[in-house]
């Protein structure tokens, strides 16, 4: 027997290009999970250009005519265009200055190893663990004393806050891929560590920063529970509580399904196109981050 042959056959299944039932049976699964959810938002999408009327007749039937009026209703009356700039502002904002506070502190816990670092990445790592529910009360309760309730300046420290566990722990793997040598080059070179920090490290884990920031865009944009709770005023609304409070109205005025559908799409549209520039490279920084 070859050494060519012994090797093929230490492989797993898949590696050796045999087919594995169990494999194919995933795979499929998957596939169809990917058509359903293509296939939930062609539908929601179609919906958004017809009538309430239409919709409750027919639901899985096509517009008679594509009419852009459900979505200057939800504009509108659903006060869509407010909530788009706070919704902007606030998961731009929270996005970045989390990334901003994360970094340091994931390049100081990944790269030096104490039993102070250690205890450190250890508290983060246990913030992973606090649902946010659990919090919501005493969140409230601290904000109103300093008058940050009803404010889109207390929802992004809120933001901030919840959201650096998560982005500490992911940058911290990145930071400790980079190899070492690079580091020791500039300090031999003279390099302090905030300039070794700012202008070696921080550009070559960009792609982790990036990959970090874009989840935390898309974390930002989607969250419902705490602008729900921290928000009063229609003006200061997001987009997810917009939503809410249109469907809230719609119970009083009469169910309009095609303005709801057009303001799911302004809620779903913008991250699905964020996620479609960014897809690959979000894929590959998330695997590189997490296999390290």
């Amino acid at each position: 027997m070859s050494q060519t042959t012994r090797s093929r056959q230490g492989l797993s299944p898949a590696l050796r290009g045999e087919s594995s039932v169990p494999r194919a049976i995933g795979i499929g699964l998957l596939w169809i999970a990917v058509a359903l959810g293509i296939v939930m938002l062609v539908w929601i999408l179609v919906q958004s250009f017809r009538d309430t009327r239409e919709i409750m007749a027919t639901p899985f039937g096509l517009p008679t005519s594509w009419k852009l009026d459900n979505w200057v209703t939800a504009w509108t009356v659903g006060k869509f265009a407010e909530a788009t700039v706070n919704s902007v502002v606030t998961a731009v904002v929270s996005s970045v200055l989390t990334v901003v506070v994360a970094a340091p502190a994931a390049y100081y816990l990944g790269r030096v190893d104490n039993r102070l670092t250690r205890g450190l990445a250890l508290y983060f790592v246990l913030g992973l663990g606090v649902p946010v529910q659990v919090i919501l009360i005493p969140l409230f309760v601290m904000l109103n004393e300093f008058y940050l309730t009803d404010s889109l300046i207390g929802l992004n420290l809120v933001y901030i806050g919840v959201s650096m566990p998560f982005t500490v722990f992911l940058l911290i793997a990145f930071f400790r891929s980079l190899p070492e040598e690079v580091e020791e080059a500039a300090a031999i070179d003279g390099a302090g560590p905030w300039r070794t920090m700012l202008l070696i490290t921080m550009p070559l884990a960009k792609g982790g920063i990036l990959t970090a920031f874009v989840l935390q865009l898309i974390s930002h944009w989607n969250e419902t529970l705490l602008a729900l709770t921290l928000l009063q005023s229609t003006d200061n609304y997001t987009l997810p509580v917009a939503l809410i409070g249109f469907v809230q109205q719609q119970t009083y005025s009469g169910a309009d399904w095609g303005g709801l559908f057009a303001g799911i799409c302004l809620v779903v549209l913008p991250m699905l196109a964020i996620y479609l520039w960014l897809g690959r490279r979000l894929s590959e920084g998330l695997t590189l981050g997490m296999g390290k």
